[in-house]
Order: C-alpha cells, then structure tokens, then sequence
C-alpha cells in the first residue's frame, strides 16, 4: 500500500526509554511523570490496547493511518520486541500518523489523540490512566506481554476497556481480550485472511472473543462508530504528591491482579504501614525491591492480601454500644413488627464471624426477656472478603480467651465447651450464613432491619465512605438500625441516617424528603435486559411532601403558605401566594427571598433568620405589601419545624390577611402626612424610607453574590445529577432482581460448604466400615432397611433398589428367624442383644443389634452389625477335639 501523503508536519519530540531510577530527564521529554489520586480514575477519554506479534508492524501501520486526527482516543501498542535491541517501533510509527508516538517510561500518564509503545524487555500494566512498567519475571519465549497488559486493562477500565488483536504468531493476546469480554468491553480483531501470520487473530476468533472482525485498515472506521454510539467523553485527571506513588500503585496492580480486589481507595497511611510490616519480615528497605519480590512470590502476594484485611474483632466489641443495641434498637424493631414475623441482618466485614453470633445472642435474650421468642426469627447474613475467616466462622469454634468477652451465663447457656475452646450452639449457628462478598462491587443484601459494619470505613477513604454510605441506607428498610464502630460517622447523610443519640454509634433509617445522596452501584452486577427502555422513571423518596405538608397545614394553619428549607428554596406551596410572592425576572429562581414582593422582604428575612436561631415560631404583624395605591396589610409567620421527623429542618411560613388602620384607609400614604400637617412625622417618615432603600439595596447586593455562588455551585453538580439519574434509573429496573439473587447465591454458598463437608464424612465412614470388614444393616423403627455396607450382599440378597423395604422380606443365609423379633425388643427395651448365628453355608457370625441414637439422643431405629467368627468358631471345633482326645486318652491310661 503506498504511504499516504502528508503535510509539513511540526516537530514532534521523543521519548526515550528512561529507567524509573535514572536520575536525569532529558528536557525534551514530553510526558512528565505524574502522579494521580484514585477518585481521579474515571479518565473520560477511550483507552485502546493493541497487542501484535510477528508482522504486526505492517498491520499497526494499516490501522493508524486510518485514524482520523482529533479523535480523542489513545493507543496502547503491546508488541513482542527483541530485549536485546533498542525499541525503534515510536520512529517508525510516527511517519505514518499526524498523532505523537511516544515510547513509555514509568508511570506515563495516558492523553487523547497520542500513540504509546511498550519499550523493549519491559511488561506493561495500567492503574487509573497512566501505564506503569515491570521487569519480567517469565524467561524470554515464555512472556505474554499483551495478556499481561490487556487483563489489566480490563480492570482498570471495566466495561470502557477496549482490545485489538492484529497480526503474530502464538496465542498471546487471547486470555486478555476474555478479560476485556467478562468486563463487557469491546474487542476487535484483524481479519485472519489479511494477517501476515494468522495465529494471535484466529486464536481470538475461534475463541468466540471478536465483537468486530475486519481488515487492520478497517478497524478504526467500526471502532470510531462504535465510541459515537456509546458517548464516550473525554476529562482530564490531576496528579497526586507522595514520592512514594509509583511502586504503592504497583502492589495495588499486583493485588488487583492476584485476589481480584482493588485497594486503590484504602487509607494510604494503612497500605504503607502493612507493607512496611511484610518488608521488615523479608529484610526489604525498598518498596521497589518488595514489588519485585511480589512479582517473583506470588505466595506472598496472598499473604499481603490476608495483612491488609485487618480482621480485628471480637464478641460484644464496646460492651456500651452492644448494650444500646440491646435495650434500645431491637425492642424498637420489634415493637414496629407483627407478631411472627422475620427480621433480616447484615454484618458486614464479619471476619471470623465473632459479631453476627453477638447479634444472634442479643436478639435472642431480648425475645426471651420480652416472652416472645417464638413470634420473631432473626436471619443474619455474615460477609467477608477472606475466604479462610468465613470458613472459621462457619465452624463456630473460638478459644476459651473468649470468656473476658462473654460472660459465664452466655457461655453456659449459648456454648459448648469442647476441650480448651467453646463451639456456638447449634441454634444460634442456624441464625448466621456465612458467605465470601465485596461490600464495594457485588450486589447488596436489601430490605434490611439491623446492617452492621464495625471499624470497616475508618481503612476507607471519604469518596468511597461516600459510595458505601448511601448503598447501607438503600438496603435498610425504613426504621431500620445501622451499627457503625466507635469512631465513624455517617457522614452528609444525615438526612436518612439519625443518631439514637447524640453519642450513639446506633443511627436509624428515616425517609426523607430531600434530596438524597446518589446511590452508586457497580456495573459488574447490574446485568442489561435486551429491550428493556431506555428512559425509566427516577426513584422517589417513599414519603409524600404534599401529603405531610397538607396534614400540617390542616392541623395548624388555613391561610396561604409556603414550605423551605433552611436555605430558603421553596418545596411546597399551599394556597394562593401571589399577593405575597412573585417569579424574579431572569433565570428561575424558588427562593424565597427572590419571590417575596416588595415591602415583605425585608421582615420576612429578618423573621427567617430569627425563627431558625431561637427555633421557635416568629410572627410579624402589619407588614405593608404592594404598590402605594394598592396596598394590603399581612401578618407573617414564621415557624421551624421539628415534627414529624421528615420534615425536620424544614421552615412553614404563613401568610394572614388582615386590615389597615382606618386612618390609613381614608388617607393613604404621604398625603395624609401632609394634611394633617404633622412635618415631624413627615421627616420620620422619609428617614425610615431611606434606611429601608439602603437596606434593600445591601439585600440585593448580598442576593447577587449569592446567586454567583449559586451558578457555581450548579456547574459543578451538573455532572452529578446526570449520574445520580443514571444511578437511580439502574436502582429502580434492577432492584428486585438483586433481591433475588443475593439469597441464592449465599445459601448455594452454603450448601456447596455443607456438601463438602459432607462428602468428606462419608469418606471416613465408609473407609472405616472397609477397614473393619463388619457389614452393618441400618433399620428404621418399622424394621425397613435404611442403608447397608459393602459385603452385606453376602448375608441378603440386597441391592440398592432394596432401601426401603421391611428386611423380613429379604432373603437370608442366617440361620435366625427370630432375627426381626429380637429387633423389635431392643427398640422396645432399649438393651442391646447380641448372638452367635450360623448361615445355611456352614459360616459364622456375631450377630449384635443395637439402638440407632442421633446426635440429639432420640431413638431412630436400630443397627444391626455382622462380625464374620467362622475362624474362630472352627479353632473352638478342633480345640473341643483335642479336649475330647486327650480326656480319651487319659480314661483309657487309667484303666
């Protein structure tokens, strides 16, 4: 294909491959190193990474030559390089592209509409926009550079991430572009037929991996119109301080990597002292040289995973709090509830389960205490990301150190002591399941009485404190308890989460009437219904304005009024206001100092401000509203309202006609100053008219800052009323289907567990049974078979379509016909019996039939063993021979 032709082009500088450690830059180096902060991660711009092999330069070239200039895109180019040379490929591309090719250095931060290349003998990965380079730790022939990178992409960019397979030999690639596919990202490939060397593509397709197929010069045409159709947008980032920024983020690369989880939005402070604590075990001053150790132990990536948890916890934590919960939070629940009804929990970060079986102990004492226990069921669902606490927690055993937190009457009566530890009772394990969860991206347990999440948010910073606080109060029901630890807060979200008291880590669920936070939920677990509408109704608040308004209003007041906030924006109006209030010319504006007419401002700020202050209600008496030749006299009141609770905060004011004086009526305004001839209070009179104009006009200067302050503020919450759109739209189409699922996957959690442990039992058992060559029949109370072990065929005629049916009917070598009535004895007497009994075969057995008891000592049939004694009994035959032999002998001597 001949080159395309181009213009004078302006000079574009370099990037050299700069190790992280060299302590000089060269001064044309465009791409600083930048550091970025987390909540900065959502890069607008589309990210593309290319991976390609052998003649994949020819390719690379094909599809950068057809990508328009100002796209707003950047590429990511991952190609097998010769370690022992250095990386050309930035050269080479920049002669066919008007975009900037730069090679990568460390820490590179990614920009729209420029072109970026691996550098030799380096992997590749990317955290939050700027791409970050390991040394490899796989021997030359065995790397897999463009998975490596592509699957890190894929986590980084989620359902945004976006892969291109173009020519080379091998199947690197693959595993990457099904990273970017379980993600719902976008996956191109180059055409089989117009690869120098098909391998990489046909792996990709054969794989079904390919959304779009095409010839490497087609690919950005059909990629372009794909970002068009979803609306991709581009924003910039800003960087980060710490010097140290660059191999943190590489341990988070290896932990996402490695478990799955993402502790980018971990408290930094707790990241470096958990780190600093594995490298002071291995000996490493470095942060650097313990990323290097990572990559070569992926062991001890585990191990770092299992530090950063942080499973402290212990039963009844703040023995107050627990309290509080005791005597305050549960009978409140319970007094909202119907008899025989079912409260549902949620612990989160449960560790090794030490608080759910806390809740469990506190809910059932206070059934107990209140004589109802068999009219409310608790059912708890404990979660943790550590599959080895969740697996101790299961078991319920804890160590005997636990009676400094338990006191002797729970132990006594909620435990069980088995040698040097306590086991929970079975009745209050029943309460708990027990299930692996991320509390940050998998689906939440909804419809919640009691959540509790203790000493979890105090590791995570704000923003996604901000995310989580929001999800807590989605999933309780109205009324319901939220339990933090000792030193967290809810945060802004005060308007649905209200403390028992002021000291009180306990807070209840309120509807609100405000606006609520927006709720965040991850991509990952909101799957897409084919054809399910676009535009969806938002979700509302559950309270009704207009009907709590009117209820007040009735109770209360019957003259027009209006209902604001303690900003003054009106929310509700009641009656016919416009006497009193107006629309500002300009943009809308519902305030109420911008609505209220003339001559009402003035005292209507004033009583605003006071009833706020003094919280009680103010009234102003004979305010003058209107023009001079149509005035009307109005009392104004002003009330801060404390109940019902979702109006809380909230400001009624009451507007009452009333008359003016008679005086004012036949004479109105200055002429009836000027009859009565009165100069004094004529000159009074100009003076107050003066001082309320200067007052006016500071309230109209003071108004204007506000409403420049106001226009800021909207431009900067624009963006988070489009996502709290979209958040509740997803909220509102989905919220069921969670519902559903949750429970499923948590008892199916539990029930793989269960099955485990199950099978392993059988195991022992029936290795057991072999081991002692006993076959052993299991009846039930009516003498039907139940189980039998191998060999028992040798005894019955059984097989396994026999389990069932009674065993007198059973054909049998045993001589004992009296078999089924001496089983119906000992389930009568409970004594077990035991007799030697021959088969019609000559063989022997000890025949013992025993009770069949269960754990919880009831009597469930009985146990019937066959241990085989014809050895024994033919060594008894010839000793009774040689005894009848020798006695012979010893007669016939005497004679």
């Amino acid at each position: 294909m001949p080159a395309k032709k181009k213009g004078p082009r302006k000079p574009k500088n370099q990037v050299p491959a700069v190790e992280p450690g060299d302590a000089k830059i060269p001064e044309t180096q465009e791409v600083a190193e930048q550091k970025i902060e987390p909540e900065e991660s959502a890069v607008g711009f589309p990210i593309v990474g290319i991976g390609a092999s052998a003649g994949g330069l020819e390719a690379i070239e094909q599809f950068l030559r057809q990508v328009p200039e100002g796209c707003g895109i950047a590429f990511v180019i991952v190609q097998h390089l010769d370690p022992t040379h250095k990386g050309i490929m930035a050269e080479l591309l920049q002669r066919v592209t008007d975009m900037q090719v730069f090679q990568v250095r460390d820490r590179t931060r990614v920009k729209p509409d420029c072109v970026y290349v691996i550098p030799p003998n380096k992997d590749m990965s990317i955290l939050h926009g700027v791409l970050h380079l390991f040394e490899p730790t796989a021997a030359r022939g065995l790397r897999l550079p463009i998975d490596f990178f592509l699957c890190s992409l894929a986590e980084d960019r989620q359902e945004r991430s976006i892969g291109v397979i173009l020519s080379g030999m091998g199947s690197d690639g693959t595993m990457g572009l099904r990273a970017i596919k379980e993600k719902s990202g976008v996956t191109l490939v180059q055409e089989p037929t117009s690869a120098k060397f098909d391998s990489m593509p046909r792996s990709a397709i054969d794989a079904g991996l390919a959304n779009l197929v095409g010839r490497a010069e087609e690919l950005p045409g059909k990629l372009i119109d794909h970002l068009r159709h979803a609306h991709i947008i581009a924003r910039t980032e800003q960087p980060l301080e710490e010097k140290q920024e660059s191999a943190l983020e590489k341990v988070i690369i290896l932990l996402r990597a490695k478990t799955g989880h993402d502790f980018s939005l971990y408290k930094k402070n707790t990241l470096y002292r958990r780190i600093e604590r594995r490298m002071a075990i291995h000996q490493l001053d470095r942060v650097a040289a313990y990323v290097r150790y990572l990559q070569e132990n992926s062991q001890e990536v585990g191990l770092l995973f299992k530090e950063l948890l942080i499973g402290v916890t212990s039963f009844y934590r703040d023995p107050e709090a627990w309290e509080q919960l005791q005597k305050e939070a549960i009978p409140a629940l319970l007094t909202d509830r119907p008899a025989g009804g079912v409260l549902r929990a949620w612990s989160v970060g449960c560790s090794t389960g030490e608080e759910p079986y806390s809740l469990a102990i506190s809910f059932k004492e206070v059934l107990e205490q209140a004589g109802s226990a068999e009219n409310f069921h608790l059912q708890i669902f404990a979660t943790d990301l550590d599959q080895d606490a969740i697996d101790k927690a299961r078991q319920g055993l804890y160590p005997a150190t636990i009676s400094a937190d338990v006191s002797a009457e729970r132990l006594h009566r909620f435990f069980s002591k088995e040698k040097n530890s306590y086991r929970v009772g079975k009745e209050i394990r029943a309460m708990v399941t027990f299930a692996t969860h991320n509390v940050t991206c998998d689906p939440p347990f909804t419809k919640l009485d009691i959540l509790i999440c203790r000493n979890l948010l105090i590791y995570l910073r704000p923003e996604l404190q901000k995310k989580l606080l929001p999800l807590f109060s989605y999933s309780l029901n109205p009324g319901g308890v939220l339990f933090l630890g000792s030193a967290e807060t809810v945060g802004t979200a005060t308007d649905t989460l209200v403390p028992f008291n002021i000291k009180s880590r306990l807070f209840r669920r309120y509807e609100s009437v405000l606006p609520a936070e927006p709720l965040v939920l991850s991509p990952s677990f909101i799957p897409v219904r084919p054809g399910f509408p676009k535009e969806l109704s938002t979700l509302q608040p559950a309270a009704n304005l207009q009907t709590l308004a009117d209820q007040l209003l009735l109770q209360q007041f019957s003259p027009p009024a209006v209902l604001v906030s303690d900003k003054g924006d009106i929310l509700y109006i009641s009656g016919r206001t416009g006497k009193y209030l107006e629309p500002a010319a300009g943009k809308a504006n519902w305030n109420i100092y911008a609505m209220a007419r003339e001559g009402l401002q003035f005292d209507l700020g004033i009583a605003f401000e006071k009833a706020l202050r003094q919280n009680e209600t103010i009234t102003v008496k004979n305010v003058r509203v209107g023009e001079e030749a149509d005035r009307q006299a109005v009392t104004i009141t002003v009330k801060a309202i404390e109940k019902p609770a979702a109006l809380r905060g909230m400001v009624m004011i009451v507007f009452t006609d009333v008359d003016l004086p008679p005086l004012e009526k036949k004479a109105p305004g200055r002429s009836r100053i000027a009859s009565s001839g009165n100069a004094r209070v004529l000159e009074l009179e100009q003076n107050l008219q003066q001082q309320r104009e200067a007052l006016q006009a500071t309230r109209e200067e003071m108004q204007s800052s506000q409403e420049e302050l106001k226009s800021a503020n909207e431009e900067l919450q624009s963006t988070n009323e489009e996502l709290q759109s979209t958040n509740e739209e997803l909220t509102t189409s989905r919220e069921e289907m969670q519902s559903m699922n949750e429970e499923l996957q948590v008892v199916n959690a539990e029930q793989l567990s269960k099955m485990d442990e199950l099978s392993r039992v059988n195991d022992d058992m029936r290795n057991l049974f072999n081991s002692t060559e006993i076959i052993t029949v299991f009846l039930d109370n009516q003498l039907h078979v139940r189980r039998f072990t191998s060999g028992a065929d040798t005894l019955f005629k059984l097989i396994k379509s026999d389990v069932g049916r009674p065993l007198s009917d059973i054909a049998c070598d045993l001589l004992y016909p009296e078999m089924t009535k001496e089983a119906r004895e000992v389930l009568r007497t409970l004594v077990f019996s035991e007799k030697q009994i021959a088969t019609t075969d000559g063989r022997w057995f000890l025949v013992r039939i025993m009770p069949y008891r269960t754990t919880q000592d009831v009597i469930n049939g009985v146990v019937i063993t066959f241990s085989n004694i014809t050895a024994a009994k033919a060594l008894e035959a010839e000793l009774r021979e040689e005894n009848a032999r020798l006695k012979s002998l010893l007669e016939t001597g005497g004679q």
